[in-house]
């Protein structure tokens, strides 16, 4: 089976989940990055469903949109609950991750240099409702999910923005400390290739 391909541009951004994902199942994942020279020139971004990357291939399949690429690999790969009913919930708590990220996204490239005092302020009210869907080491049942690869690198992105940000979230420290412990997703995370490229596209962290 070939790899999976991934076009995206040389950050982590909405690729990092999808990568720790990949990492953790054992797949293989060639990277296309595409610089910023490259895309605004427009030929790449017309042939993009929504004129967004990722843009992700998985042999005759082409799929853009990180969360439908994440959904994707989850039923693919044994990360999508055991039934339906556990499916729909993981669909429920990856929508809030969602809203979560869409927040972070519009500080670090909206609001940065003026909102982060009230962003980190408000943190807590979107950290709490995760904080209390843990009834095991996950967020839906006792297997890991997409929800729980998606939210974990959130968070790895929260504890850049403000180490201390979990301070008061014993069950998604603790989710942090399991994910990270995964060999694969250990070997990931100290590999050069995935230290050396910036969260996001803007220098701020």
């Amino acid at each position: 089976m070939p790899p999976y391909t991934a076009t995206y541009f040389p950050v982590k951004g909405r690729l990092g989940a999808i990568k720790i994902m990949l990492a953790d199942k054992g797949q293989e994942l060639k990277e296309v990055l595409v610089g910023m020279e490259e895309w605004q020139k427009g030929d790449l971004k017309a042939t993009c469903v929504f004129g967004q990357l990722p843009k992700f291939e998985d042999g005759d399949l082409v799929l853009f949109q990180s969360n439908a690429i994440l959904r994707h690999l989850g039923r693919n790969h044994g990360a999508y609950g055991k039934d339906s009913r556990e499916a729909s919930l993981i669909d429920m708590m990856n929508d809030g991750v969602e809203d979560l990220r869409s927040k972070y996204i519009k500080l670090i490239y909206q609001e940065y240099d003026t909102g982060k005092e009230a962003y980190l302020k408000d943190l807590p009210n979107s950290l709490c409702k995760f904080e209390k869907r843990f009834n095991s080491d996950f967020l839906v049942g006792n297997e890991v999910s997409f929800a729980d690869y998606n939210l974990f690198d959130l968070l790895l992105n929260h504890l850049v923005l403000c180490p201390k940000s979990l301070d008061n979230f014993p069950k998604l420290n603790n989710l942090v400390k399991k994910m990270s412990a995964r060999p694969k997703i250990r070997a990931l995370l100290d590999s050069e290739a995935f230290k050396k490229i910036p969260i996001n596209g803007n220098g701020k962290q």
